[in-house]
């Protein structure tokens, strides 16, 4: 069962996403630098056509979404919706902010932490900004491709055809700011690593198993448990969840019993179906 629309997580998903403009403006296209994903496919129209961002963020993804709505479900279809269009609004409202910097390595370390505290921010309350996570979850769904692996792809295409515009000491400053803002991202959302192993103790390993399948497509194992004060049996669910569905996990458990214990450890590797290393 789906939860509901929660107004913080809109507003957060605004907040974010206003950052995420600001940042893009004041540091990425003041100082020329690129950006991954369709928001970086804006940007290279903007140098080479000089195409409004704006505009051509919201005209790239909207075919995106239209597509993997029902894929998304319709809460996360609305909070995806919002983002995007959160982001193409601000990208319009701030584009006169700009400080260019004679130093491009500081621009690029600036526009990555900007950025990336921006899609920490909404990836840490449900939200997407753009369609490079439908693009990923529709692979992985029929062809089983992973997805980091999916929009690492996307993001290193996006910096190729910047080259058109950019030469390689801007390119490889616009990836300085990529690798600052995943990093960012990463604090943002807690989790240093790209994966967490979840064990969750629960009265209701059944109900809780099912909505993890459902809800964030991931596979479950029981494993036998026995508590050491009450010497009762019982069922652990064990999970492996990107860092962008941690909080998704946590909320997915507590709603379904609230009184479930819920721990969670760095994963260094994952060879599996919906991670990275899936077809290595």
């Amino acid at each position: 069962m789906e939860h509901t629309i929660k107004w913080p997580n809109i507003a957060a998903i605004i907040g974010g996403s206003a950052i995420i403009a600001f940042g893009m403006n004041y540091f990425n296209l003041a100082n020329g630098l690129a950006e991954g994903g369709i928001t970086g496919l804006a940007l290279l129209l903007k140098y080479v056509l000089g195409w409004n961002p704006a505009w051509m963020n919201l005209l790239l993804n909207i075919p995106l979404v239209l597509i993997g709505w029902k894929l998304l479900g319709r809460i996360s279809f609305i909070y995806t919706v919002v983002g995007m269009l959160a982001v193409s609004m601000f990208l319009w409202l701030f584009e006169r902010f700009s400080l260019p910097l004679p130093d491009p390595l500081l621009a690029s370390l600036y526009a990555g932490a900007i950025v990336g505290l921006g899609f920490g921010i909404v990836f840490r309350f449900e939200g997407m900004t753009e369609g490079t996570d439908i693009i990923a979850r529709l692979l992985l769904k029929h062809y089983g491709i992973g997805i980091a692996k999916t929009i690492f792809a996307i993001d290193c295409i996006v910096l190729l055809l910047s080259l058109i515009y950019l030469d390689l000491t801007r390119a490889m400053y616009t990836l300085v700011a990529i690798v600052v803002g995943a990093k960012v991202i990463d604090f943002v959302l807690e989790g240093a690593s790209g994966a967490r192993a979840a064990f969750i103790v629960t009265a209701k390993p059944i109900q809780i198993g099912n909505e993890i399948m459902t809800e964030l497509q991931r596979g479950i194992t029981f494993l036998e448990g026995r508590g050491g004060y009450t010497g009762k049996h019982s069922e652990v669910i064990y999970c492996i969840v990107s860092r962008k569905e941690i909080i998704k996990l946590k909320k997915l458990v507590h709603r379904v019993d609230p009184a479930a214990f819920v721990s969670f450890s760095d994963v260094r590797e994952v060879v599996g179906n919906g991670f990275a290393k899936h077809d290595q």
